[in-house]
């Protein structure tokens, strides 16, 4: 399996803490931002991960991470996303990297407590198709809400203002070599992007998508100012990416 990490977009909602660089470049506790989605694909056995970036401070992300080795990795490779258009299209330019291979896709400012070992194995046990992973969330409307039946996702909707769970799809998905597939047949949404709850759906309609509840805290350290401070103190009290005990 191979890894993608988004880490482009502009920032807007950290402004002015991204007026001058990357939101991925900025320190959650002792460790810039984009080293903890790289550290969780380690943990995971990833070896060979491709980072999605854009804007005016791309080269940062070479000078800060190199060639990867540093963090365990066979092989970092970068690309560049020109114009903001939605996960989905950041996931359509990783097509050539991932060579039809299994891929686990994770947004750059995804912070989870405990390592998703389990998860990789279980998504490479079910041979095809997709998994997501959940968390239960005070603010379900700011996210895409997983619609459950029993364990069972039956569909995902995206910043709904009725949400009829708090079970967020956080972002980290487990794909099989048909979703680009999936991408090239999408259509730019109301917010004129290319969406992954569009992505997810295709798969939920194919009988092809499980969804792991995810132990342990998840934050989401991009979303607001206070979401990001939130991420810091997490992390500094309790740690990121660390194996689960019991």
């Amino acid at each position: 399996m191979k890894g993608v990490i988004l880490a482009g977009g502009t920032g807007s909602r950290l402004f002015p803490l991204t007026k001058v660089t990357n939101k991925h470049l900025l320190p959650v506790y002792n460790k810039p931002m984009i080293y903890y989605p790289i550290e969780c694909m380690v943990r995971a056995g990833i070896q060979q991960v491709l980072l999605v970036t854009g804007g005016n401070n791309s080269g940062d992300f070479i000078r800060l991470l190199g060639n990867g080795r540093a963090f365990g990795l066979e092989n970092l490779q970068y690309t560049y996303q020109e114009n903001a258009g939605g996960i989905a299209e950041a996931l359509a330019l990783a097509e050539h990297f991932a060579e039809k291979e299994p891929i686990c896709l994770i947004l750059g400012d995804n912070i989870v407590e405990y390592a998703i070992k389990d998860c990789a194995r279980r998504f490479e046990q079910q041979g095809t198709g997709a998994k997501i992973l959940l968390s239960q969330v005070q603010n379900p409307s700011a996210y895409g809400v997983a619609e459950m039946k029993g364990d069972q996702v039956v569909r995902i909707v995206e910043k709904p203002k009725e949400p009829k769970s708090n079970w967020a799809v956080i972002g980290i998905y487990f794909f099989d070599g048909q979703v680009f597939d999936i991408v090239h047949t999408l259509k730019p949404s109301a917010r004129n992007e290319l969406e992954i709850t569009d992505v997810n759906n295709a798969y939920i309609q194919r009988g092809q998508m499980t969804a792991d509840k995810l132990s342990g805290w998840w934050a989401d350290a991009g979303e607001n100012i206070d979401f990001y401070l939130q991420a810091c103190n997490r992390v500094a009290q309790s740690g990121a990416n660390k194996e689960p005990q019991g």
